[in-house]
């Protein structure tokens, strides 16, 4: 029979593992892999649509992780968001300049590999990929979701935001999208 006495923490502090729990975003940003950007003033209405995309280049090297995005700023009229992996969006893409890392304090900055894409006013639907779901949105309401980091798309991935006016095809509209995410090195692309 122990002695309970024999089982009683010292009140020494070499006795103490520290143990911290930090959300994945402050852990992933910490490495200076977490980064947000937005694609400013996409119009469409018209007949148009407009888009935005994180897409991972073929050759980067990481796994792209969506952890948030919104859709903000909509005007005018009620709006369906189509959310698409891994599709080919119409129009010509162009390359948002407002991306950041989240975490500034690392020299060099971290310059992200993936690529926030837009476009605005095009004609046409995404092709290929899947249409994952559908969000439909109120003027100057702001849709939003944390999917902390469960949307994984691989080198030449894509995570489109596919924006038109949902009752009145026929107005114009403008809008912005937003998007949080981290990237994750490929130490082993024997795993895929």
């Amino acid at each position: 029979m122990s002695d309970y006495r024999n089982q009683l923490f010292c009140n020494n502090q070499n006795d103490y593992r520290k143990v911290v729990n930090i959300p994945i975003e402050l852990y992933e940003s910490i490495k200076g892999e977490y980064f947000i950007g937005y694609a400013d003033e996409l119009s469409f209405g018209n007949y148009t649509s407009a888009w935005a995309r994180l897409y991972n280049p073929c050759n980067s090297g990481v796994n792209l992780h969506v952890n948030v995005w919104t859709v903000t700023d909509i005007s005018t009229a009620p709006f369906r968001a189509q959310f698409w992996f891994n599709a080919d969006p119409p129009g010509i893409p162009s390359e948002s300049t407002l991306v950041t890392p989240s975490n500034t304090a690392i020299r060099p900055t971290p310059i992200p590999k993936v690529k926030l894409q837009l476009a605005s006013n095009v004609t046409g639907e995404p092709t290929g990929g899947v249409k994952a779901f559908v969000r439909r949105g109120e003027p100057e309401i702001t849709l939003v979701e944390t999917e902390n980091g469960k949307l994984i798309f691989p080198p030449g991935g894509s995570f489109l935001v596919f924006l038109t006016l949902a009752e009145n095809p026929n107005l114009s509209a403008s809008g912005r999208v937003a998007f949080g995410w981290w990237e994750e090195k490929i130490t082993c692309p024997c795993r895929y």
